[in-house]
């Protein structure tokens, strides 16, 4: 009976060392698969990461001049809270109006009024050709109650050359045979589309045609073969803007379509489908509108929201 206890003992020890064993064996490979995947999803996620930074940095590549359109009487109510929201995140930003401030503002040979946007314009872009050429690869137009972001700007910009003769913004219809760009939703031109204004007024091709400094344009960029680019995102949505936010993101009863509607290049659409989730440029922006909407576009996140729309991917 002794004998038939200790056998019992010894065989119940064995058979327990064995499950032992193999329950051993079976976590270690366990935790080895999951080490392997995390691992692989740490090399995913580093690789989607770092494709993610190689669009980033080929956008932040961009160099963009922005110059403002502003007057005098304008410094203190419009373009300061330029210079204080959007304005610093331009490569190179200039102020162009008829005197020189210590603001600082470059003086052009003009006078102010709006029979004189399109003779500053003229001026601002031959100054530009001149003294900034070198100093970035497209040139942006925009008004002192325009806000933009840079970065959508520079993100929509980088699937193009720029010498290239260009030009982008929002198209409008009427007046021009290939149509023309807003002036107030501004609009940017390639370092070649520059180049080919300043000659057109060089070799007497391109004249002060209207006081519209938006038709003008257009009709130069039509003489000189510059192309308008289409800006809008992979939805078709638009990411210039000729108004403020709400003017389009109201879904509106039957009526008569306003006019920034009826130019539309695009077949225009009012409510949330209007406008581009990396939407560049509003315009008839006030002061407080201009901090609101640097507040609403860089700083107000909601809690555990993580935006993973990556346009790139639907190429």
């Amino acid at each position: 009976m002794r004998r038939f206890k200790q056998n019992f003992l010894f065989l119940s020890g064995v058979a327990v060392s064995i499950f032992l064993t193999i329950t051993y064996s079976h976590v270690q490979k366990t935790r080895t698969s999951s080490f392997v995947r995390i691992a692989r999803n740490i090399s995913t996620v580093k690789h989607t990461a770092q494709n993610r930074n190689a669009t980033l940095d080929s956008s932040q590549k961009v160099r963009v001049l922005c110059w403002v359109m502003t007057q005098p009487q304008n410094l203190q109510s419009r373009t300061q809270h330029v210079h204080a929201t959007w304005g610093k995140r331009c490569d190179t930003i200039l102020y162009m109006t008829s005197k020189n401030t210590d603001f600082p503002t470059i003086g052009l040979n003009v006078s102010e009024g709006r029979n004189q946007l399109y003779w500053k314009t003229i001026r601002a872009f031959q100054y530009i050709h001149k003294h900034h050429l070198d100093d970035a690869d497209w040139f942006l137009k925009a008004d002192d109650d325009t806000f933009v972001v840079i970065e959508n700007l520079r993100h929509s910009l980088s699937k193009h050359s720029s010498e290239d003769p260009l030009y982008f913004g929002r198209r409008f219809r009427p007046f021009v045979a290939q149509g023309y760009m807003s002036g107030g939703a501004g609009y940017v031109l390639s370092k070649e589309a520059l180049r080919r204004f300043v000659k057109g007024f060089a070799d007497g091709l391109c004249t002060h045609t209207t006081e519209l400094e938006d038709v003008g344009m257009g009709q130069c960029m039509e003489k000189m073969k510059v192309e308008m680019g289409d800006s809008r995102d992979v939805f078709g949505r638009q990411v210039f803007h000729p108004y403020p936010p709400g003017n389009y993101l109201v879904r509106q009863l039957r009526r008569q379509r306003p006019w920034y509607l009826i130019y539309d290049h695009y077949t225009p659409v009012e409510g949330p489908g209007c406008c581009s989730d990396f939407a560049i440029s509003f315009h008839y922006i006030n002061a407080v509108e201009m901090h609101t909407l640097e507040y609403y576009t860089y700083h107000l996140r909601p809690y555990g929201y993580k935006y993973r729309f990556n346009p790139d991917e639907l190429k």
